[in-house]
């Protein structure tokens, strides 16, 4: 990590995206801290952290990323019968904390999770800003699946999903995709790509495409109501 930037305390300035390296791919920057006002700088520059808690925060923009235009979700037939049966229950925020605490938990099988407490308090603040904000899947009353991400104008990025029951996290994430579409969101960011957000529609963009993309979208308005509510099931 010798080779990177280190950022301070005393700016929230990040080193241009093209300095990150190649292998890994996408690190950027070592240091500072999970202020508000420096994870909306990172984000609106296509900078993310990650990180696990015997490390210092490392900053990301990865050369190539998964993301996903809304209308080029893919819904599979098994799909179309589980949102149909009305299995789940799906809402936007109404149990923010516990969704976190769920994908921090989920991951706790390997060495170090990344969502730490540290990172969980960051993002409850951006919460309470209206800028963090999640998905909760229900059954029978009880949280079985969720995510939670950042909206910014009209860009949502994922950050984490957690599933307890068999594809309880995808309901939720195609309810909420179908929700931004009609919100006219223009991406979802995915970040580290994956064969489940594949099969669902996501793939593969460059930098520099997901950068062109970014400045526009997040300059136009977004969603300006409510985000507490309830999705509801597909009709078609």
């Amino acid at each position: 990590m010798s080779r990177l930037p280190w950022l301070n305390d005393t700016s929230l300035d990040f080193p241009p995206v093209s300095q990150a390296l190649r292998d890994p791919d996408g690190l950027l920057a070592v240091g500072g801290d999970l202020r508000p006002e420096r994870l909306i700088r990172a984000y609106e520059q296509g900078i993310f952290p990650w990180y696990q808690d015997d490390q210092p925060i490392l900053w990301w923009s990865p050369g190539t990323r998964m993301a996903l235009r809304p209308q080029d979700l893919v819904i599979s037939r098994s799909m179309r019968k589980v949102l149909r049966r009305g299995d789940y229950r799906v809402t936007l925020d109404h149990a923010f904390e516990q969704v976190i605490a769920e994908c921090a938990r989920t991951r706790e099988v390997f060495p170090g999770t990344w969502i730490t407490p540290e990172m969980q308090e960051a993002y409850g603040r951006l919460h309470a800003m209206g800028i963090a904000h999640s998905v909760e899947v229900w059954h029978d009353g009880a949280l079985v699946g969720g995510l939670y991400g950042i909206a910014l104008g009209r860009m949502f990025f994922g950050e984490s999903m957690f599933s307890l029951r068999d594809n309880a996290s995808k309901a939720g994430f195609i309810l909420l995709v179908k929700q931004l579409e009609l919100w006219h969101y223009q991406l979802i960011d995915c970040q580290v790509p994956s064969e489940h957000l594949r099969s669902l529609g996501a793939a593969d963009i460059s930098r520099d495409a997901f950068l062109e993309i970014l400045a526009t979208a997040r300059q136009q308005p977004g969603h300006d109501g409510p985000w507490h509510m309830e999705l509801n099931a597909l009709a078609d």
